[in-house]
């Protein structure tokens, strides 16, 4: 590692520090503290020269920074990636795609289509209309998207698509793709490599803050939280914040469970979802960053639950979020 002392993951030491933390046997993660909104992790297999990047970054210089940092501990990978797996379709997991050097880029089939929908560019036009917009939707979409520079990024979409479970070889390491969507979004997707007991899990796990749920069922996400906590890893990235563990994945699954539940609640004594997020008291997971992302939540399980009185529109859903942001932050 031409003589750099890197964080390297020990039993019972989670370090969160940004750049590459060594997970052991090839295995790395970089991690982008602080785990909120657009500050997302990724992942990094090697075999020999053999490589697998797992996601890309938010905008081009934090990406290009990434495949710096990868290049030091795996020199081959300046010049070559034999595939990169983009673990759901959100930009900062993915608008950095065009950096790595590769032919293969895989991701889920409904994933794929999910990434069309919202491409770099329409990210810059929307961040573009808000600059001086003073209403909860503007201070708040500044407050969670101004540190990234999303103009210049060529849309680069996967080069294969999946569903189910596939497997990919990265030298002499066997990588599972497990596809958990729909949850987070349509087309999750669980990176694990055994061989290193290692899974990556995408935006299915945030440790430390709050989860974001826009597509749904939650059913699916609790699912796959017990799936990862029954891994045999002895580490597991999440998509924000620290490494953790199979207790990171339970305390995921148990905020969902209860925000169900509470929701439920609500939903059956006829409030509107803006008030069941204010009313919710999230207990236990209220230290968590981005509580208010419950409002996105809320709706998103009483569409579930057949409501048909829910924001349906990114705004509105953006302004909710906001408003309840602008309350905590007065």
């Amino acid at each position: 590692m031409r003589g750099i002392k890197l964080p390297k993951m020990g039993l019972g030491t989670k370090p969160f520090v940004r750049g590459i933390t060594e997970l052991g046997d090839g295995a790395y993660c970089w991690l982008a503290p602080d785990g909120s909104w657009g500050w997302s992790n990724a992942g990094l297999i090697t075999s020999g020269d053999a490589s697998m990047v797992v996601d890309t970054l938010f905008d081009l210089a934090l990406t290009a920074d990434m495949l710096e940092a990868m290049k030091v501990v795996a020199p081959a990978t300046a010049r070559h990636v034999d595939v990169l797996v983009n673990t759901h379709a959100n930009g900062d997991h993915c608008h950095g795609n065009e950096l790595v050097p590769t032919n293969r880029i895989i991701a889920s089939v409904a994933a794929a289509a999910e990434m069309d929908e919202l491409p770099p560019a329409a990210l810059a036009a929307l961040m573009s209309t808000v600059d001086k917009d003073e209403t909860h939707l503007g201070r708040y979409l500044r407050h969670c998207f101004d540190a990234f520079t999303f103009s210049g990024i060529a849309h680069t979409p996967p080069t294969e698509t999946f569903s189910g479970r596939r497997q990919v070889q990265v030298g002499d390491k066997a990588v599972e793709l497990i596809e958990v969507g729909p949850a987070h979004t349509l087309g999750d997707v669980l990176v694990y490599v055994p061989d290193d007991h290692v899974v990556f899990t995408g935006d299915i796990l945030f440790i430390e803050g709050t989860p974001i749920m826009w597509a749904g069922p939650v059913q699916n996400w609790i699912d796959a939280c017990d799936l990862i906590a029954n891994l045999d890893v002895e580490a597991v990235v999440p998509g924000h914040g620290p490494v953790t563990d199979a207790a990171g994945a339970r305390a995921v699954r148990d905020y969902w469970t209860f925000l169900r539940d509470e929701s439920r609640l609500r939903f059956d004594a006829g409030m509107s979802v803006r008030d069941a997020a204010r009313d919710i008291d999230l207990g236990a997971f209220a230290d968590w960053g981005e509580a208010e992302r419950v409002f996105l939540n809320v709706n998103t399980l009483y569409r579930e639950f057949g409501s048909t009185d829910i924001v349906e529109d990114v705004f509105g859903l953006f302004s909710g979020m906001g408003e309840l942001w602008d309350i905590d932050t007065d």
